[in-house]
């Protein structure tokens, strides 16, 4: 049986893509760039806020400076919508509570910034008790570097055997085997299957109830 499970956020345990959408767009609007559909925003986001605003700027427009001041735009509008639409996913708060029964202890690895990964987590899931909850930190490289899992594993006590990562994206696929801990995919994300499979991940999963399972399989 596991004793770690650590999830991302984004994508994995809720839907925040359109709220990143919004905020994102509100920012570039800001500055007079041009903004973008919805449906363009699940292949921006993963590698944290500033490759995403990089991605999003206009080419010839992406150079450091521009991305802070998107940045600035964005940063107080997203901590004031951040839950305006975005939502847990089908069978997320069942799994967590089951998982916390069961014994099986908690974490949160993101690449969203620390302030709204803390606030989201409260918000939506208060009743869950995480070992830890870390998201991007001044000067901590972002995933799929493995210091964000290495500083769960240490919080927590956890030996990388006894640990399942859980994510949407081959950035989390890496995260995982950067990390030598075990790496579930889940399909319900932004990212296609396929961007999964690319990573030969120990299994893809297509519903929370199957973590569970592998959670407490051994």
């Amino acid at each position: 049986m596991k004793q770690l499970v650590i999830f991302d956020l984004d994508g994995t345990l809720l839907n925040t893509i359109a709220d990143l959408a919004q905020s994102t767009n509100h920012a570039l609007q800001a500055l007079g760039y041009p903004t973008h559909p919805l449906e363009e925003y699940p292949f921006m986001v993963g590698n944290g806020i500033n490759k995403l605003f990089e991605r999003a700027l206009p080419e010839g427009e992406k150079t450091g400076e521009n991305v802070l001041r998107v940045r600035a735009e964005f940063i107080p509008y997203y901590n004031m919508h951040n839950a305006d639409m975005s939502r847990p996913y089908p069978g997320i708060p069942e799994l967590l509570e089951r998982l916390q029964a069961e014994g099986i202890r908690l974490a949160v690895a993101s690449n969203k910034y620390q302030e709204a990964t803390s606030h989201l987590i409260a918000h939506y899931f208060p009743a869950i008790r995480f070992a830890a909850v870390l998201g991007q930190r001044e000067g901590i490289p972002v995933k799929p570097d493995p210091t964000i899992v290495n500083d769960i594993l240490r919080t927590a006590s956890a030996s990388p055997a006894d640990v399942l990562y859980v994510g949407d994206s081959g950035v989390d696929m890496q995260t995982a085997r950067n990390s030598g801990v075990e790496a579930c995919g889940v399909t319900w994300g932004f990212r296609p299957r396929r961007e999964l499979e690319e990573f030969s991940p120990a299994h893809i999963v297509n519903t929370p109830e199957a973590i569970l399972s592998l959670c407490l399989r051994g």
